[in-house]
């Protein structure tokens, strides 16, 4: 009950924090972790939404302002990394740190091409002139793959 109550007030904080900003919602692109290009963005997050997820009741909110969805991973990548989740709970737990080690580098180098898709993709599609919105987990660290000329900003939590 803690966590959900803690979780609820982050949401309530964010959405505070973008309801502050002066934003011009037309120029305005919503990017969301694990959302991937594949052209039925709107629809799932219209079902996430409908499921209860605050995040995506969010983003349909910006959406009805003007705010445009765009597609944000590799649908290839989130599937790897599904798999590899999928591996680590079917798998009979290893004795060997070895194997633990290699699919904690594995998990940590998808994290890490998920984060660089993400950075082009954004780099890509985000004009001169836009504001572009992303919500993301906290492991991430795409900034680090962003070019110069784009500004980030933490409105809440600067990541680790």
């Amino acid at each position: 009950a803690h966590k959900k109550r803690r979780i609820e007030e982050i949401w309530t904080q964010i959405e505070r924090s973008i309801e502050g900003m002066s934003l011009s919602f037309d120029k305005v692109r919503l990017y969301q972790d694990g959302l991937p290009v594949c052209g039925r963005e709107a629809e799932i997050v219209t079902e996430l939404a409908q499921a209860g997820s605050r995040n995506h009741q969010l983003l349909l909110r910006l959406m009805e302002r003007g705010a445009t969805l765009m597609g944000t991973e590799s649908g290839d990548l989130l599937v790897q990394e599904y798999q590899l989740a999928q591996q680590s709970l079917t798998s009979r737990p290893s004795r060997a740190a070895g194997v633990a080690a290699r699919r904690r580098a594995l998990g940590d180098s998808l994290l890490k091409r998920r984060d660089q898709f993400i950075a082009q993709r954004i780099n890509a599609t985000l004009q001169r002139g836009e504001t572009g919105i992303l919500f993301l987990g906290m492991l991430h660290g795409v900034a680090a793959y962003l070019p110069k000329d784009i500004q980030v900003t933490y409105p809440l939590y600067r990541p680790r």
